[in-house]
C-alpha cells in the first residue's frame, strides 16, 4: 500500500515536533551541547520516530495522546509526557509557528471530538 505525499508530509512534521521538543528537553534539562542528545533522550527520539514510522491512524489522528491506541510502552510514555510537558510552553519562546499551530489544531481537534463542528 503506497502512502500519499499528505500522510507522509504529516508524519515527518510529527517526527519534526517532536525533535524540537525532545532536543530542548535535553538541552536545557541535561545541559547536552549543539543540538546532541544525551543517550536516554536520543533513544526516546528513535522510539517516537518508529512509534510515528507504524502508526497505522495517521491520516486521521491529530495528537497522539487523543488516539484510541496507545502504542508507546508505558515507561516511553512517561518520558514522553515528561518531555511534553517541560517543552510545550516553552516552544512558543523556541519554535513559535510550532506553538502557533499546535494551539490551532488543538482547538480544532477539541471540537471534533466534542461534536460540536
Amino acid at each position: 500500500m503506497k502512502e500519499t505525499k499528505k500522510i507522509q508530509s504529516k508524519r515527518e512534521r510529527e517526527q519534526y515536533v517532536v525533535s524540537q521538543m525532545i532536543e530542548l528537553y535535553c538541552k536545557k534539562q541535561h545541559k547536552s551541547k549543539n543540538g546532541a542528545l544525551c543517550k536516554d533522550c536520543q533513544e526516546l527520539k528513535d522510539y517516537a520516530w518508529q512509534r510515528s514510522e507504524k502508526c497505522p491512524f495517521m491520516e486521521t489522528k491529530t495528537f497522539c495522546s487523543n488516539c484510541k491506541v496507545h502504542c508507546y510502552k508505558p515507561a516511553m510514555r512517561e518520558k514522553i509526557r515528561e518531555v511534553m510537558r517541560f517543552s510545550g510552553p516553552r516552544m512558543l519562546f523556541y519554535h513559535p509557528m510550532l506553538a502557533i499551530r499546535h494551539l490551532i489544531e488543538s482547538k480544532w481537534e477539541k471540537k471534533n471530538l466534542d461534536g460540536s463542528v
